[in-house]
């Protein structure tokens, strides 16, 4: 089994929380505290972790940039 866990905290306890709701149809997250939280992956080779972990990836991403453009217009 090949495994890869990514822990998260954003600039502020909302983004933080918008970026965990991005993923809430994809896999399940973990909060550590009330400022970061944590995904773990986990599947029979290594390629198809890589294309589970890309989709995650892409997704914090996107939110994270609409994020970013909320934030300079607000």
């Amino acid at each position: 089994m090949w495994h890869l866990s990514l822990t998260v905290q954003s600039r502020s306890i909302k983004d933080t929380q918008a970026l965990a709701a991005c993923l809430a149809t994809d896999c399940s997250t973990e909060w550590l505290d009330e400022q970061r939280f944590s995904i773990e992956l986990e599947e029979s080779s290594c390629k198809d972790l890589r294309a589970m972990w890309n989709t995650r990836l892409r997704g914090l991403i996107a939110t994270d940039s609409v994020l970013q453009v909320f934030g300079k217009h607000s």
